[in-house]
């Protein structure tokens, strides 16, 4: 039984929500390892659609058991309100289907008024977070001075806890002359809603671990892009924790023995949230288009997303970088109608051609696109289930991003139904 992680392969936004919850009916497990509910995913099941953005996709699904591995940052009032909102859409959710790691770390209040506020102190400085706390959770777990889910179970010794977290942050609030928190205000908030999430707690990779020996599937679930991976995306405009396939293993607690493949979500164009390098932008009316025909507007924030061409030197890193086996290419349905594509293919940067995204910050604000022409087609590719049902330039479109990326596309997607999927390899037969 073949393992599967999912994973960005762009920046984020690529329709991970529909792919991992087509391939969840295979699983028997879906796991999110990284990340926090500054990721969005929209699901749309039988003309129903449900957005999720901390609880993983297979949590729709009856008979799935979902995991929320160490991995992730949990806001437990958003995680509380997320399944509220769930349970009112009929969607029954409780420790039978889903599972939090003990070890996991929270998002507080704190976390998220210090990522506003630095998020809004200097235009220049801007990096484009959703102001969720995602990065100030991170900052405080690698500090070693975290909440984390299991010290919820331990209210004795949580103020200890609470008091050494305030030893930086009320620091961090003189220098900026804002009012210092309370350990008594966490401490009462904490405990208030401990009863609420604690059981769903576990020993995550101990239960992954059993399950995988019992021969189940698991599918893991990434969130945001291998673009914004910590290590390896477009620093410093990139989230708070590694979006690469690895971090799978890591934040869920399984070694990287437990995945057999990795299976990689990018769209037939590309699309950015927020600031920082897109080198295949289109600031006119191109990027308009593939805005309004994409709806492209983030599931979290509601912002508009950046739309540009395809850029095959980044999907071709990010194959490399994640260890993609195979893509599942996005909204090819958007692209109806253009007369022509373009295609990046490579970079100039001083002069000089080169074919790969450079780690610096400046050079990547200075590389400029080098281009390949494709035809477009006229006729709809919208909910075409097979190959047969695409125009030939369609084909020809995604056999040409398959030779430019290195890497051979296992799903095709023509809408944001789950059933308008063309299958060319199922990533659990592996």
């Amino acid at each position: 039984m073949a393992n599967v992680v999912v994973v960005g392969s762009q920046w984020g936004d690529e329709g991970k929500g529909k792919i991992v919850d087509w391939l969840s009916e295979q699983a028997d497990i879906v796991v999110r390892f990284q990340g926090g509910h500054n990721a969005g995913h929209t699901l749309v099941i039988d003309g129903v659609t449900y957005k999720l953005s901390l609880l993983p996709s297979g949590v729709v699904r009856p008979g799935k058991l979902s995991v929320i591995g160490n991995g992730v940052v949990v806001d437990l009032n958003a995680l509380i309100g997320e399944i509220d909102a769930l349970k009112a859409m009929g969607i029954s959710i409780t420790p039978d289907n889903l599972r939090i790691a003990e070890n996991a770390t929270l998002i507080l209040p704190l976390h998220q008024e210090l990522d506003a506020l630095r998020e809004g102190a200097n235009p220049a400085t801007r990096i484009g977070t959703t102001k969720r706390g995602i990065g100030p959770a991170y900052e405080d777990k690698v500090g070693r001075r975290a909440i984390r889910f299991m010290d919820l179970a331990d209210l004795p010794a949580l103020n200890h806890k609470i008091e050494r977290l305030l030893a930086h942050h009320n620091a961090l609030r003189r220098g900026l002359d804002l009012q210092e928190f309370k350990a008594a205000d966490i401490y009462k908030d904490l405990a208030k809603i401990a009863p609420k999430v604690l059981p769903y707690m576990d020993s995550v990779w101990s239960l992954l671990d059993a399950k995988r020996r019992e021969g189940k599937r698991i599918l893991f679930e990434g969130a945001q892009g291998a673009l914004l991976d910590i290590d390896h995306g477009t620093y410093p405009f990139v989230t708070s924790s590694n979006t690469v396939a690895a971090q799978a293993a890591t934040g869920s607690g399984l070694g990287p023995n437990a995945i057999d493949y990795v299976l990689g979500i990018c769209k037939a164009y590309t699309t950015r949230v927020g600031e920082g390098p897109f080198p295949t932008e289109q600031e006119n009316q191109i990027g308009k288009t593939l805005g309004e025909r994409g709806r492209e507007f983030g599931t979290v924030t509601g912002r508009a997303r950046r739309c540009g061409w395809f850029d095959a030197v980044l999907v071709r890193q990010t194959v490399r970088t994640s260890g993609i086996d195979g893509l599942a290419l996005t909204k090819l349905d958007i692209l109806d109608g253009f007369d022509e594509l373009k295609v990046c293919v490579s970079y100039r940067l001083d002069g000089r051609e080169i074919d790969y995204l450079p780690a610096g910050e400046r050079a990547q604000a200075k590389v400029e696109p080098v281009y390949e022409t494709v035809a477009g087609w006229q006729e709809p590719t919208a909910r075409a289930r097979s190959w047969a049902q695409l125009p030939a330039q369609a084909i020809k479109y995604v056999r040409r991003i398959e030779e430019l990326v290195g890497c051979p596309v296992a799903l095709l997607s023509t809408s944001p139904e789950r059933e308008d999927t063309i299958l060319m390899k199922n990533p659990f037969e592996s």
